[in-house]
């Protein structure tokens, strides 16, 4: 079946490259108008709109740094001037993620975690909410990730703040459903993309032995999940996660 979002329009923070753009790229190919947004490569995130507009995309670019909220007032105000109100959005975006020991991390790399992981997705919600409010419909998909579920160790900022980022995603769908928005979440696993590639080998080979379907996972397989999300045919579906990892969710 293929999910059309025809005369939808759709915003993914962060995504000019990587997971972003994968799933920007899905969206756009089901029908929606698709907003890239980026912060600091500019390079990337033209070459990102033009791959899109390649594949008949109706697309726009807009950098905004969506950890603060009135850059990202002035980001949605910007979508509603050219493509209307937004009817789908897809918090992405994520600063760098390293893996280290509890004592190695200090308070400010954990808040800076729950500002990208939970207050951005707040903020971005409250400014999106008046549109979709009075329309009685709107899709709000939060790219979480497989961690949270996994309990990997090493890692304690990044999952405590996925882990909230689901918990307040459940509780968004129970408070918005009356109004005809659902609220769910895609949890990733490790899927290589550009970021990745200075990734020890023999860590990428240890993590791929884990994968029950054995191969790795694109970034169009995320894209896909977040696509049903966002169609009609889920419009029963509110408060779940989807993990696409190939099977390594240990449940």
């Amino acid at each position: 079946m293929s999910f059309s979002l025809s005369q939808k329009v759709a915003l993914v923070t962060g995504s000019s490259r990587g997971l972003g753009y994968g799933v920007a790229h899905a969206l756009g190919k089901a029908g929606a108008k698709v907003v890239l947004n980026y912060l600091n490569d500019r390079e990337s995130a033209e070459k990102a709109l033009a791959g899109l507009k390649s594949d008949g995309i109706h697309a726009m670019l807009v950098r905004a740094d969506v950890s603060n909220p009135e850059q990202i007032s002035s980001l949605v105000e910007a979508v509603e001037e050219k493509f209307g109100s937004l009817d789908i959005l897809v918090p992405n975006a994520t600063p760098d993620q390293p893996q280290k020991p509890i004592e190695e991390y200090d308070a400010d790399f954990y808040r800076q975690m729950y500002d990208f992981f939970v207050m951005s997705p707040f903020h971005l919600t409250r400014a999106v909410l008046p549109g979709m409010k009075k329309r009685g419909h709107g899709r709000i998909i939060n790219i979480t990730s497989e961690v949270f579920h996994c309990s990997v160790p090493e890692f304690s900022a990044y999952v405590a703040a996925k882990g909230g980022q689901i918990g307040w995603s459940r509780s968004m769908a129970n408070e918005l459903a009356p109004h005809g928005i659902t609220v769910n979440t895609v949890a990733p696993g490790w899927i290589p993309t550009a970021r990745h590639e200075n990734e020890p080998q023999d860590a990428k080979d240890e993590y791929l032995k884990t994968i029950p379907l054995g191969r790795w996972g694109k970034p169009e397989d995320v894209g896909n999940a977040v696509s049903y999300f966002a169609s009609d045919e889920a419009s029963f579906i509110t408060g779940q996660t989807l993990c696409v990892n190939g099977g390594r969710t240990p449940w």
